[in-house]
């Protein structure tokens, strides 16, 4: 494989291509936002408590004792997951239970389980 080989060396625009791309290209804010989306999630505790929370709603105590970790630690990234419109939470008595926010997370989320355990 050569140094250069995926670097296109032709001069030629497609403009087809080109204008039928910009007609469709979102505004910058779109960007914006699907470039923090990834970086909420891009985050190895947060990951693993998506993970937790893919198949099950569970209250903070039961996050802490699956991840070893402390309630308070859990307690802030579920705030940061939930300010980010990623998890969700619903109250019963004094127990607050979080769960992913919508189907489009869960789908996200064990999509890009299968791409990393394809890739393995």
């Amino acid at each position: 494989m050569s140094k250069n080989e995926f670097i296109c060396d032709c001069n030629i625009i497609h403009e087809d291509v080109v204008n039928e791309t910009i007609k469709k290209m979102p505004d910058q804010d779109l960007f914006n936002k699907l470039a923090e989306f990834f970086k909420i999630i891009g985050d190895t505790t947060r990951a693993k408590i998506l993970f937790a929370l893919d198949n099950n709603e569970m209250c903070v105590c039961d996050i802490a004792n699956v991840l070893g970790m402390s309630k308070s630690s859990i307690s802030h990234q579920l705030g940061t997951l939930r300010r980010s419109g990623i998890v969700k939470c619903r109250r019963e008595g004094k127990e607050v239970y979080y769960m992913l926010d919508d189907d489009h997370v869960k789908q996200v989320f064990e999509i890009g389980c299968e791409h990393i355990e394809h890739k393995k």
